[in-house]
């Protein structure tokens, strides 16, 4: 009894989530909620979805040594976050040496990557945190909605690959791609999730694999969306632009081609009003707590 009670409330939370998802503006948490809380960090995630607007938590990955799926901005211990296991800073002489393919996912949660804060982010509270597993975000995320009675998120999960890291601070992007669509399959969240990139060949490799997945384009150039669509080779279903970059005009053209506009990081209330009234499909922002004003 109770495992059908587990199940028919797993699969109520699943479909209030779609339709929230597919009738509403998609808000979304940039690392969780970057500036309140660590970066890419459980917490974070958690912290996010205390505001209710939140549909989507977005995270980066990087891959560990024994093949996990680490949830982390850069694919090293980053000299302006992360403590050494001792508790000493980590030097920027070091930083890139300290790569998360050459670690174990039990050597990565050694360092700590909260405690020290982020200078760039004076609202955000310090607190003794490590890089997670996607698994272990996913379970913490699924357990808390349960408890919670809250929908499940989306996950916009972006691979962090290019040409000069194959190899070397990743692996290589077919292996990468594989690595996260076989992820995704097994924690269940494949329906739930949009996987985002900077590198189209990630994207290529994902399609291959996954077609039915939800992809995003990262766009950080002035070239404008025909030419990004041109290189990718193929409509992704989110054009998700830097949004000082994004122009009016092209967000209309691109909706006529079926294709959703969900610009980044956008950390001030005059932009996303803004935004709004341009009629975007989502925000990515580090500042959730901003979100309950816009919306008013």
């Amino acid at each position: 009894m109770k495992l059908l009670t587990a199940l028919f409330s797993t699969i109520f939370l699943l479909m209030t989530n779609t339709n929230l998802i597919a009738q509403g503006f998609d808000w979304q948490g940039h690392r969780g909620c970057r500036g309140l809380l660590p970066e890419n960090t459980i917490p974070a995630f958690l912290k996010a979805l205390e505001f209710p607007q939140v549909t989507t938590l977005e995270l980066d990955l990087a891959v560990s040594k024994d093949g996990k799926l680490i949830v982390s901005h850069e694919p090293w211990m980053s000299e302006g976050i992360c403590s050494n296991p001792d508790g000493t800073p980590v030097p920027k002489a070091a930083a890139m040496d300290l790569k998360i393919i050459g670690m174990t996912y039990e050597e990565i949660k050694r360092y700590d990557c909260g405690s020290r804060g982020n200078a760039r982010f004076p609202q955000q509270q310090p607190m003794p945190t490590h890089k997670p597993s996607l698994e272990d975000v996913v379970l913490a995320v699924r357990q808390y909605c349960e408890a919670e009675k809250r929908p499940m998120p989306r996950f916009n999960i972006e691979i962090k690959s290019h040409p000069q890291m194959d190899g070397t601070f990743t692996p290589q992007v077919d292996v990468f791609a594989k690595l996260v669509v076989a992820e995704l399959a097994r924690l269940k969240i494949s329906e739930l999730s949009c996987v985002q990139s900077f590198d189209g060949r990630a994207l290529q490799a994902v399609k291959k694999l996954a077609p039915d997945l939800t992809l995003a384009l990262l766009v950080e150039n002035k070239d404008g969306f025909e030419q990004n669509l041109q290189l990718l080779g193929f409509q992704p279903n989110i054009y998700s632009g830097y949004y000082k970059l994004l122009r009016k005009r092209d967000m209309k053209a691109m909706h006529k081609q079926g294709i959703k506009v969900i610009p980044w990081t956008v950390n001030d209330q005059k932009s996303m009003k803004k935004l709004r009234r341009w009629k975007v499909d989502g925000i990515i922002t580090d500042y959730p707590n901003l979100i309950a004003e816009i919306e008013k």
